[in-house]
């Protein structure tokens, strides 16, 4: 096994390093303290091309592939900009894949150009207060009525909602227990954001600060038929189609957040004197970032194994689920270690570790929990009973 890169995919990961030097620390430092949405950011990731790093190029995007996307997520995150820059582009990226892979021909020329060129902005509805992780449980209802669907209902923890003009939504299109099995009922739909039907409020929540997330009530809701992606009643296969990419997504990602931790602790035990020598010195400061070093290096390697085998068009989903649960615990240790290095200068907002830490936090715990990673490799690589 080897996972290298090509000159290219080194070309994409330094260049989008060299654009996030014009939006360094003090920018995102600001944003977490006055939580305006880093829309010049977004745009500046937009002007530049990558906002369709994974899009065909029919479409307006580059026609890559995950690793270069996942590239992208982690070089975005490094900088600096963490959970907050990586979450303010993410659906732009790649959460719009179910319209690339299952949309009409006429759907993808009307959906994806004006996401690419951000004159559109999604945001993903799933997620639902009273069912949590059972997806195929959601009660958001979507009827259909003539020639649109009429949808009420209730999401949470939806991001970006506040700037979105579009929503990705999925919702029950059949009353549960009418059909088979659950997920036969869910369809899904792309449509625009109708805040006349729609009401949207932010919670106000530990970290990220500048990226909204939000529930969202829907009562009336009209969606014409034709921003149905795919058939009615397979909405819910379709969005399993993007949950490999989305773990490898996120373990890219906070594999960068870990590393700008470590980089920042590494520095300050280099400069931070105490008995005539540098912290740095100290075999209780070394070790542990020592530690992450490892710990991070490995996520990284699960996370670039599991874009390479999506990208050959393998089976991923044991190293993708994996890359996810590895990277959340290294990043979390090593935004945990960057704090003690500090000492109490890791609780002050000016030397950014503290927010790496409410920030590594967000994926550590979502879109699946780690608990339900590990019981996902113990059904699905172990061979073992399902445990729920």
């Amino acid at each position: 096994m080897s996972v290298d890169f090509t000159a290219e995919q080194l070309q994409i990961r330094d260049g989008v390093a060299r654009l996030c030097e014009r939006f360094g620390d003090a920018y995102w430092l600001a944003r977490d303290d006055d939580g305006r949405f880093p829309e010049e950011f977004c745009r500046a990731i937009a002007d530049h091309g990558y906002m369709g790093i994974a899009i065909p190029t029919e479409y307006g995007g580059s026609g890559l592939g995950i690793t270069e996307a996942a590239l992208l997520m982690q070089a975005i995150s490094q900088s600096g900009a963490g959970n907050g820059g990586v979450s303010s582009v993410s659906i732009g990226i790649f959460g719009i894949n179910p319209v690339v892979r299952f949309g009409t021909e006429e759907q993808k020329r009307r959906m994806l150009p004006p996401l690419i060129k951000r004159t559109d902005i999604a945001c993903f509805g799933v997620t639902e207060p009273n069912t949590g992780l059972d997806t195929t449980r959601l009660r958001t209802r979507a009827v259909r009525k003539g020639d649109r669907y009429v949808v009420h209902g209730q999401k949470i923890w939806i991001s970006t909602a506040q700037v979105a003009n579009k929503i990705l939504l999925i919702a029950r299109t059949s009353e549960e227990g009418a059909t088979e099995r659950p997920i036969d009922g869910l369809s899904l739909f792309y449509t625009d954001i109708d805040r006349s039907k729609m009401e949207i409020r932010a919670i106000d929540k530990m970290g990220r600060k500048c990226v909204d997330s939000n529930q969202v009530f829907f009562d009336g809701l009209e969606i014409p038929v034709e921003n149905r992606i795919g058939e009615e009643g397979k909405g819910f296969r379709y969005l399993l189609h993007g949950i490999n990419p989305e773990r490898i997504l996120i373990a890219a990602g906070l594999v960068g957040l870990g590393r700008a931790a470590l980089d920042k602790a590494t520095r300050y035990a280099k400069e931070r004197v105490v008995f005539d020598r540098p912290i740095g010195m100290n075999q209780a400061i070394q070790q542990p970032l020592a530690q992450s070093w490892a710990e991070l290096e490995a996520a990284n390697l699960m996370a670039f194994r599991a874009a390479q085998l999506y990208d050959r068009g393998e089976d991923c989903g044991a190293m993708a689920n994996a890359a996810k649960y590895l990277a959340g615990e290294a990043t979390f240790n090593a935004c945990n270690n960057a704090i003690l290095t500090h000492g109490g200068m890791g609780y002050a907002k000016e030397y950014h570790v503290e927010r790496y830490l409410r920030e590594a936090l967000i994926h550590r715990l979502a879109p699946i929990t780690p608990h339900l990673i590990l019981c996902y490799i113990a059904e699905r690589v172990l061979g073992l009973p399902k445990s729920y």
